[in-house]
């Protein structure tokens, strides 16, 4: 099909819109992992087209955040060999079958920074020379730590250390973008795009700028298409960035459910608080939560910091707070585990590459995130696990960027099995795989580079509390019911300092319980 631009954007059939993709593409795709704003018809249609014809062919794939829903959906539909040559991706936890093909050298595997490749997409939309830029610096996305290739087939050099003013910055090089797919809520009759009924925005407007700036054309998928004019004030995608238009009257907002009307309009949190189950998890995000002042701007990641909010909001503190997140969302309570990205009654919904400018330039207080490995200097490594590409998402532009930074997480993982006994922690089974170790496989927070900008840095555990110093990690609490030699040096990789540790708050541990593990 050859597509013939006019003042409004030609609706189709979703197969009719990815006939017009060809072979050797580079594709942009918006969304985040629980199905917020992922374009999942036309992700379904170009993986049929592909079963059906073996067209197109060695596409390149890029994306921001993670999408998906580790069953096939989201990004996983790219996942058959022959489809895809490249994917450059900012998470990839979402599809275990892409992550497979960059183990099996299938595909070209590269991640980098969510808010880098964000931002880069406005970058190339406005026909700049790429984004320079301090995010990645010291970590696995610095070229002198591999630049972002995480397979021997990823053999490009899409990262450069150039020097500015006797400062050193990366180059993250622009490309050229083919086809954007993105998705909106809403076309009107002008062919103008809203979000109105969407969890976010992510970087919708961005990837449509590279795709238009670079000669490519924008597919939109919408839920409804309207004979009515929407609000300016409403309308995120004007109708002169799209090219193609397909109506999926059975679109749902996110995995989960069709539509939840909480996650797009305002309302009164206290109406959707919910207390914590007793778990390790508990323990560790109320340790996190005791460090939380009353008016910081906070952010948390996915995971255990997630239920750092749970605890705010069980102990009245979430209003005197404000949480934010990097999918564009400021204010309202984000959800847990696989609604990640979205939150209940947002204050603010803009887009994830404005959001990413706010958090590099100080926005945030302190920031609650996950930790797979840590270092005897205080990296942190979520990145890359046994070997597999795991992608940062936007954990590299916050790790950097906040005042404080506390990484929660347990101190051991992998069968891990604890029991709270009148106040005292005491372990049933140990994790079968350390946390705190000599060599971690990469670098995704650099304890050096927190050291030299001044942020405070702190590793909570359900078991010890560390922080960052000079020296190295330094332990400065351990749980009651806890012996140091047994139970925690003999789990690491290295030693911490130690200069008399005092007690973690007996409060913390409850009653006599059974926690769930990790």
């Amino acid at each position: 099909m050859i597509l013939t631009r006019g003042l409004r954007p030609r609706q189709m059939t979703a197969a009719e819109a990815i006939d017009l993709i060809p072979t050797r593409a580079t594709v942009a795709v918006t969304g985040a992992g629980g199905g917020v704003l992922e374009p999942e018809a036309l992700l379904a249609a170009l993986e049929t087209r592909f079963v059906d014809t073996a067209q197109p062919r060695d596409l390149t794939v890029v994306y921001a955040l993670g999408m998906g829903n580790r069953r096939g959906d989201g990004a996983g539909r790219f996942a058959h060999r022959g489809l895809v040559r490249r994917v450059i991706g900012g998470l990839w936890t979402w599809s275990p079958e892409l992550r497979q093909m960059a183990r099996d050298e299938d595909i070209e595997a590269y991640a980098l920074p969510g808010g880098v490749i964000s931002q880069l997409f406005r970058e190339i939309g406005a026909r700049r020379p790429g984004l320079i830029t301090e995010v990645g610096l010291g970590t696995f996305a610095d070229p002198r730590h591999g630049g972002g290739k995480f397979n021997v087939a990823a053999t490009d050099d899409i990262v450069e250390l150039v020097e500015l003013d006797s400062r050193e910055y990366l180059r993250y090089k622009p490309f050229g973008v083919d086809v954007a797919l993105v998705r909106g809520d809403v076309m009107d009759r002008n062919g103008n795009i809203g979000w109105a009924g969407e969890a976010a925005q992510l970087d919708a407007l961005s990837i449509a700028q590279a795709a238009r700036a670079s000669g490519g054309i924008v597919i939109a998928q919408v839920k409804t298409v309207t004979d009515d004019t929407l609000d300016p004030h409403i309308v995120h995608l004007p109708a002169v960035l799209v090219d193609a238009v397909v109506e999926v009257p059975t679109q749902w907002q996110t995995h989960e459910s069709e539509f939840d009307e909480r996650l797009c309009s305002p309302g009164d949190l206290d109406n959707d608080t919910a207390c914590p189950v007793a778990t390790v998890r508990e323990v560790i995000a109320r340790r996190a939560a005791a460090l939380i002042g009353r008016g910081s701007i906070i952010n948390v990641g996915f995971g255990i910091p997630t239920h750092v909010v749970d605890i705010l909001a069980a102990d009245g503190r979430l209003r005197d707070n404000t949480i934010v997140i990097e999918q564009g969302i400021i204010g309202g309570r984000p959800l847990t585990g696989d609604l990640f990205g979205a939150a209940v009654h947002p204050e603010v919904v803009h887009s994830s590459t404005t959001q990413f400018d706010l958090i590099n330039g100080g926005l945030l207080d302190l920031t609650c995130l996950g930790m797979a490995q840590v270092d005897a200097h205080g990296s942190v490594n979520v990145s890359c696990i046994a070997g597999a590409v795991n992608g940062p998402g936007g954990f590299v532009e916050i790790s950097q960027s906040a005042r404080t930074v506390v990484f929660c997480g347990t101190f051991t993982a992998g069968g891990l099995e604890l029991a709270l006994d009148d106040g005292r922690l005491r372990i049933r089974r140990e994790g079968r795989v350390p946390k705190f170790v000599r060599s971690r496989e990469q670098v995704t927070f650099s304890g050096s580079r927190a050291l030299a900008t001044g942020q405070r840095v702190i590793y909570v555990t359900e078991r010890a509390v560390f922080v960052l110093g000079a020296s190295g990690l330094e332990l400065t609490e351990v749980a009651p019911g806890i012996d140091i030699e047994r139970d925690i040096f003999a789990h690491m990789g290295f030693q911490p300092i130690v200069d008399g540790p005092r007690q973690m708050d007996p409060m913390l541990f409850g009653a006599a319980v059974a926690l769930a593990p990790r």
